[in-house]
């Protein structure tokens, strides 16, 4: 029985894309951007190939109803800097979660990717809204024929 390996042709892969909806009201950050992560590249499909960016558009709504383990709103910071002597900034989450809690799902999804170009690709597919109203409510809709 031969054992062949599938490569998808990237050209392909661009017109199987498909949209794909999370409410994340009440729901957990790293159930979320687990799930996400794996859209966005694609793993779900029978025809995943690791170098080839097959993954699929990701919606996220209601971020700012996200639930946390633990504790992580008080515990929990972000880290940046600037480059500079003493451009370190900390951001705790609690102060994060108030201002964007967009940054927040973003970011915890951008690490789940793996540390390349083509995750930058793929994360170009991730649209995140703050509530449950956002502009691609009719692009799963069915095509007429």
């Amino acid at each position: 029985m031969p054992q062949n390996s599938y490569m998808h042709p990237p050209r392909q892969a661009g017109i199987d894309r498909r949209w794909h909806h999370i409410d994340a009201k009440g729901l957990v950050l790293g159930r979320i951007a687990t799930k996400a992560a794996d859209l966005l590249r694609g793993k779900g499909k029978v025809t995943y190939t690791d170098y080839v960016d097959c993954g699929d558009f990701v919606v996220v709504t209601n971020c700012k109803q996200i639930k946390l383990t633990g504790n992580k709103i008080d515990q929990k910071t972000y880290f940046s800097h600037s480059g500079y002597a003493g451009g370190a900034k900390v951001t705790p989450m609690k102060r994060q979660m108030d201002r964007d809690p967009r940054k927040i799902v973003m970011l915890a999804v951008r690490r789940m990717l793996p540390k390349n170009r083509l995750a930058r690709q793929q994360l170009v597919r991730l649209k995140i809204y703050v509530n449950d109203k956002h502009p691609h409510s009719a692009v799963n809709a069915p095509k007429a024929k």
